[in-house]
């Protein structure tokens, strides 16, 4: 799985959207999100609003796959990586808090977003020399 994932991958060129691996990076940053908060959210869910013990079975299976799908980004650095992702989380948290949890974002909510988002944009597509 992992060589059909990277085998788009070209390290040495400039991003575009065409590339392969920019849509696949796009892809593994939304189920790892996804993942992420999900596992988290299992953890929130019995500390917090008082859920079975057993929800945190789920929670650790949804961890352990966000950190297995962070892993499959065509990246070569692992920091970079994840700084990017921070963007991406804090996004589809704000996703989260909306469509899961029924809690409109507001202007903050959503600006706060946009800065995130764009600093990510920055650490990912920035030219390397």
């Amino acid at each position: 799985m992992k060589a059909f994932l990277l085998a788009g991958d070209n390290r040495d060129s400039k991003a575009s959207p065409e590339r392969p691996d920019i849509m696949i990076t796009y892809g593994l940053y939304a189920l790892a999100a996804l993942a992420e908060i999900g596992g988290c959210f299992a953890f929130w869910a019995w500390l917090r609003l008082g859920k079975p013990i057993w929800w945190l079975a789920p929670g650790l299976v949804s961890l352990a796959l966000f950190a297995w799908l962070l892993a499959l980004v065509p990246s070569e650095a692992a920091g970079r990586t994840f700084a990017a992702y921070g963007g991406v989380y804090i996004v589809a948290s704000i996703l989260w808090l909306w469509l899961v949890e029924g809690r409109l974002p507001d202007r903050w909510d959503m600006s706060g977003a946009m800065v995130c988002l764009a600093g990510a944009a920055v650490i990912l597509f920035g030219p390397r020399g």
